[in-house]
């Protein structure tokens, strides 16, 4: 994995909206984005041309391009993508030397067989994040959100 460069927001998102994992990790992604540092592509359709790479490629892997022109892929666009809304724990996390050559290998196997795994593992997972992550979006406000159990307090991600 090659040294992590910090993005320059915003970051674009190119994900397969075919797939429901991918979709939902979005979903999730865009309702924790309250400081609008993200946007979301779908390259999905068989007539789409834009973004950093062909079609083929971002159908592959999840692929993301921040506002300096610098082009993430794989798990270095989930770290980008984490920090981004709030989580530079997910994202640090990503970047721990065996942890991040573990995800960096195990990623292009589920991303190869992500449309082979069962609604029934896919959507309580999905699901489950958009709802945490919609909760959270509703009590964030101006950058600033509540803490949980001290209405009106306001906290720090």
């Amino acid at each position: 994995m090659r040294n992590f460069h910090a993005p320059t927001y915003p970051v674009t998102l190119y994900y397969d909206g075919s797939c429901r994992l991918c979709s939902g990790e979005m979903r999730n992604l865009g309702a924790r984005d309250t400081a609008g540092r993200l946007a979301f592509v779908d390259c999905s359709p068989e007539d789409f041309t834009g973004g950093p790479a062909p079609r083929d490629a971002l159908m592959t892997t999840i692929h993301a391009v921040d506002a300096a022109g610098r082009v993430y892929t794989g798990i270095e666009s989930f770290r980008v993508a984490h920090a981004a809304v709030g989580l530079p724990i997910v994202s640090a996390l990503l970047g721990l030397p065996g942890l991040s050559h573990a995800a960096a290998r195990a990623y292009p196997v589920l991303a190869r067989h992500r449309r082979r795994l069962p609604a029934w593992l896919v959507e309580p997972f999905v699901e489950r994040a958009a709802r945490r992550a919609a909760r959270r979006a509703a009590s964030c406000h101006d950058g600033a959100c509540a803490l949980r159990g001290r209405a009106g307090s306001e906290g720090g991600r």
